[in-house]
């Protein structure tokens, strides 16, 4: 609930219209009761009569109710209200948006001017990125301390995998958001594949999917998994600094299933192992059995690979992409394409007999 007081309205107005601008009123739509606006809150809109250089004006101001059908965080609802202010005014009949804004720490209503993109400002971090050592390990540079850093990424990730949210409804959608969403599984597959791609044709796409149907509906049943996540834990978004790491780009949300996080770093063990030869093994098998191994000693948690098989095919579909990796020989696709389909249909993951995913 955000508390409203004619000072904080006031407060707005001048932000979005300059001095000028004076409070009238305001109250509920309809009864102009100023009390009401003590109990302003979502889904509550508050009718405002202020004028600006004397000019009388009315306007409604409003905050999106958050819920369960893909509007639970904040970050959803701005990009609902976003939308909104930037389209309404060009539909014929819709009312006319007047503004849009956010609500502070403070309570303060803040305006925004006209906003077009947005942008974030991080601290920059010291470091390399993680898949250069990839690259060195292929090169015939294989160290100690590159096991010890794979297992740190599974202590890591152990740690706050470890954290728990009670919330199966935002489960369900993280799976939803899986298989559905345009950044992850059918995406992929309408994106980052050319039309009537012959390695891996339409056919195969659609028993790929078929299968996805059955597994939304077998996961359901695992929403007390829902965990701290980081979301896109790979090589490209983790820097190392001598024997430490940090993170960049958390994505997708604060909450999700721990499968994924390990599904995202373990495909590339997987990729870099079969560039050069069929089968998976040498340093690259090494460090996928000491991710893996660690993270499971660490957590305890077997039932992860139960329910793995999905985040394989997401991040598969991405590593096997001819968008995203033009330089793959036909072999690595067509392995990954194997390693993907048997992911699936085949639970629970046998992470020590992977060769039988690839072969």
């Amino acid at each position: 609930m955000i508390e409203l007081t004619p000072e904080l309205v006031q407060d707005y107005l001048t932000r979005a219209h300059g001095p000028s601008a004076r409070l009238v009123t305001a109250g509920a739509i309809g009864t102009l009761d100023a009390q009401g606006m003590k109990r302003f809150g979502y889904g509550k809109p508050l009718f405002v009569r202020f004028t600006v250089d004397g000019e009388e004006r009315e306007a409604v101001l409003s905050v999106m109710k958050g819920d369960v059908y893909g509007h639970q965080f904040s970050w959803d609802r701005a990009a609902v209200l976003l939308f909104q202010h930037a389209t309404s005014g060009r539909l014929p009949r819709h009312c006319a948006p007047l503004g849009v804004g956010y609500v502070d720490g403070a309570g303060r209503l803040v305006p925004l001017d006209e906003p077009q993109e947005f942008f974030i400002v991080n601290e920059k971090l010291s470091g390399h990125d993680y898949f250069l050592d990839l690259d060195r390990i292929r090169s015939g540079d294989f160290r100690p301390s590159d096991l010890a850093m794979a297992q740190n990424f599974a202590r890591w990730l152990a740690v706050i995998h470890a954290q728990k949210h009670d919330d199966p409804h935002l489960y369900w959608r993280r799976m939803r958001d899986l298989i559905g969403s345009s950044e992850c599984i059918t995406g992929l597959i309408d994106e980052a594949y050319p039309p009537d791609y012959e390695p891996f044709p339409a056919e195969r796409f659609q028993a790929v999917e078929r299968q996805l149907v059955d597994w939304r509906w077998r996961l359901k049943r695992y929403a007390r998994r829902l965990c701290v996540v980081h979301g896109d834990f790979h090589p490209w978004n983790v820097l190392v600094d001598g024997d430490e790491f940090r993170v960049l780009d958390r994505s997708r949300g604060e909450f999700g299933e721990a499968a994924g996080d390990v599904a995202a770093m373990a495909v590339n063990y997987l990729l870099w192992g079969i560039l050069d030869t069929p089968r998976f093994d040498g340093p690259f098998r090494e460090l996928w059995d000491a991710f893996f191994a660690t993270y499971i000693e660490a957590t305890g948690d077997r039932e992860m690979l139960e329910v793995i098989g999905p985040f394989f095919v997401f991040r598969a579909l991405v590593v096997a992409s001819p968008q995203w990796y033009p330089g793959h020989p036909p072999e690595v696709r067509a392995a990954l394409f194997r390693f993907l389909e048997r992911a699936l249909s085949r639970a629970p993951f046998d992470w020590q007999g992977v060769d039988g995913y690839l072969a």
